[in-house]
């Protein structure tokens, strides 16, 4: 709320301080739920509106701010975590400018909105959110100078664009300093706190698969990963990207089993293919890392769980770079454990009678020792029969009757999730896997880029002899009845087919993955590696600090000079005052930096009384100028002549004659 003694806000301020406080919290608004950005641009611009002539009632302010609060928490279904909490700040900005009255208030709602383009990278820390962000902080400095203007009466930079320049000017003179910060600020391998979790998490693979669930992040064509191979590439129908092994079903939703993953990894029989890549990981708010099978080395701070899925020790939350080595399985875990078979045998009671019974007769036909001819013989029947469709219904009780004898047509997540319920009611022990399936070669930067739509469920079943073996019956669908793809709901490429685009995209992502090689990936390993042509790369710790702090010295002092210079170049009357200063100065008389013009002026007159009221008088002028509210608005060439005209007088030698 405005006090009596605090300056009124002009015209200007108002529109450069909502302007300001609107930029600002456009780079939050994209990584929002789109009801909560949608509400909170109409509160802003209602809000807005209303206290254009004067601020709102405080009764009216607080039962808004209640009503948003309350709102922001039933969306996230009162849970706490960083998109709350930005979702909070983004509705109580849109509610600030209903106490905008005075200048004082103007500063007041800057200063909150600046919160929002750094609370942006909480939860994204990409190129557009970075230049949105400085975006929002060149116009509060705009916004600031303005209120500045407003406040002193000294309008010598009236103009948005000699508003601009001297904000310019102020990045050039912080630049060097932020990144000598960047690049030799030592980093460290984990934060000094903890980030709070997402309440809603990203699109991507979760420890369970429901029916219907999976459409929303097959419809999302944000990348998951881009990989880059260093050697053999593996062929697409290889390139299966293991995350999540589901071995729990209660009849509906299929679960990872959290209690058999500490247990001791089985040993595996890997082919003599080994597959080297660079793999660069999309932020997921989970600990699961997707990889190629099998692993052959587990990277640091990775742990192998007794499936062969990969846990990180932290959740991914911001882009990781992982170098990984693979090779394809020719058997693993051949000697199942008693509880892991029961396990991955178990069927819920109640569930699918249709299916069992065919399971039943199957495994009457073949006998004890033919899961070779059961598992062979399912998929025969996809061949024949099914169809790849995505609209579908949502299933009821019975999902896999439904699916194997009525519909006869889904995607990945009703063909492995009824073919291993098919598979256990034969007696075959297996379990669902859910990863990325196969990729797009990038041809601008040779690397691969995974989607969240290439997302893919298939089976594992465990043979004797052999282990567990992949099998996919998604695959095993005839191309002619694949009905309905993500690429025919995009239009064949993506926006509609249109020509060109797809190099576009190309480039993009390019430059996206350049941006997280630089900036995102620049870790602790990364930045002594900058260090090592200068023979720098085992300095350590203490020398890190020492170069760091005589960087930061030298961007210091370059801070000192720019600034020292633009104030005396900036202002023509500063600079001829200061010219007039050096004049002086040759008869030992030079002004000190923290004194006064008039003092200045009467410690001159003391020494040299002759000439002394013409000093005088030009300092009473140029404190009038320089300081008093308003006086700096007239024209400034008389000032500037007089005191580039002025020479001081020098005293009569003692043996001059009078």
């Amino acid at each position: 709320m405005a006090r009596a003694d605090a300056p009124p806000l002009s015209k200007a301020g108002r529109t450069w301080t909502l302007a300001a406080g609107a930029t600002c919290l456009l780079p939050l608004l994209p990584q929002l739920p789109p009801g909560i950005s949608a509400t909170a641009v109409a509160v802003a611009v209602v809000v807005g509106a209303l206290s254009r002539r004067r601020p709102l009632p405080n009764w009216l302010r607080v039962l808004l701010a209640i009503a948003l609060v309350g709102g922001v928490l039933a969306t996230f279904r009162f849970a706490l975590g960083r998109d709350v909490a930005c979702a909070l700040l983004a509705m109580m900005l849109a509610l600030k400018p209903g106490e905008l009255a005075s200048v004082r208030d103007a500063r007041s709602l800057i200063g909150f909105a600046l919160f929002a383009p750094f609370s942006t990278f909480l939860l994204d820390q990409g190129p557009l959110s970075l230049l949105l962000g400085l975006a929002g902080a060149t116009c509060a400095l705009v916004a600031l100078l303005q209120l500045s203007a407003d406040e002193s009466g000294d309008h010598s930079t009236s103009t948005a664009r000699q508003r601009m320049t001297t904000v310019a000017r102020l990045v050039a003179i912080g630049l060097p300093l932020a990144l000598a910060a960047f690049w030799l600020f030592p980093r460290m391998g984990s934060p000094l706190w903890g980030v709070p979790d997402r309440v809603l998490s990203r699109p991507g693979l979760s420890d369970e698969m429901a029916p219907g669930e999976w459409l929303d992040m097959m419809n999302d064509d944000r990348p998951a990963l881009r990989v880059t191979f260093q050697g053999t590439t593996p062929p697409t129908s290889q390139m299966y990207w293991r995350g999540p092994v589901l071995l729990d079903f209660d009849g509906r939703t299929w679960r990872r089993a959290r209690d058999m993953e500490r247990r001791a990894v089985p040993e595996a029989t890997a082919g003599p293919t080994v597959w080297r890549y660079l793999m660069e990981v999309e932020p997921t708010e989970r600990d699961t890392l997707v990889a190629l099978e099998l692993v052959r080395e587990t990277p640091p701070g990775v742990r192998q769980t007794s499936e062969y899925v990969l846990r990180s020790d932290r959740a991914l939350t911001s882009v990781t770079r992982w170098r990984m080595s693979a090779a394809a399985p020719l058997r693993f875990d051949a000697e199942l454990a008693p509880d892991t078979r029961s396990r991955a045998l178990a069927l819920p009671d109640g569930f699918n009678p249709r299916t069992l019974a065919l399971a039943s007769q199957w495994r009457s036909e073949h006998g004890p020792a033919g899961d070779i001819a059961i598992v062979n013989r399912a998929l025969q029947m996809v061949r024949d029969e099914f169809g790849y469709t995505l609209s579908t219904p949502l299933p009821g009780r019975h999902a896999a009757d439904e699916f194997l004898f009525d519909w006869k047509q889904g995607f990945c997540e009703h063909f492995s999730s009824a073919f291993v319920v098919l598979m256990r009611a034969a007696g075959i022990p297996s379990r669902v896997v859910t990863g990325y399936a196969g990729g797009r070669r990038n041809p601008i930067g040779n690397y691969w880029i995974v989607r969240n739509e290439d997302a893919h469920a298939w089976a594992e079943v465990w043979l004797q002899g052999r282990g567990w073996v992949r099998v996919d019956p998604t695959a095993a669908v005839a191309p002619e009845r694949i009905y309905d793809t993500i690429d025919d709901r995009a239009g064949g490429g993506g926006f509609g087919g249109l020509p060109g685009v797809t190099p576009m995209l190309d480039l993009g992502d390019w430059l996206r993955r350049g941006w997280n090689d630089l900036v995102l990936g620049f870790d602790a390993a990364r930045q002594l590696a900058i260090l090592r042509p200068v023979g720098l790369e085992n300095t350590g710790t203490r020398g890190l600090v020492a170069l760091f702090a005589a960087c930061a010295g030298l961007a210091l002092a370059w801070m000192l000079w720019l600034t020292a210079r633009a104030e005396r170049s900036g202002d023509p009357v500063l600079r001829a005052w200061h010219r007039l200063g050096r004049r002086y100065a040759h008869l030992g008389l030079a002004r000190e930096p923290h004194e006064p013009a008039m003092a200045w002026a009467a410690r001159v007159a003391a020494a040299y009384p002759d000439g002394a009221g013409t000093l005088r008088a030009l300092a009473a002028r140029f404190t009038r100028w320089r300081y008093a509210p308003g006086a700096g608005a007239g024209d400034p060439r008389p000032l500037i002549r007089d005191l580039r005209g002025h020479r001081p007088a020098r005293p009569a030698r003692p043996d001059t004659p009078p």
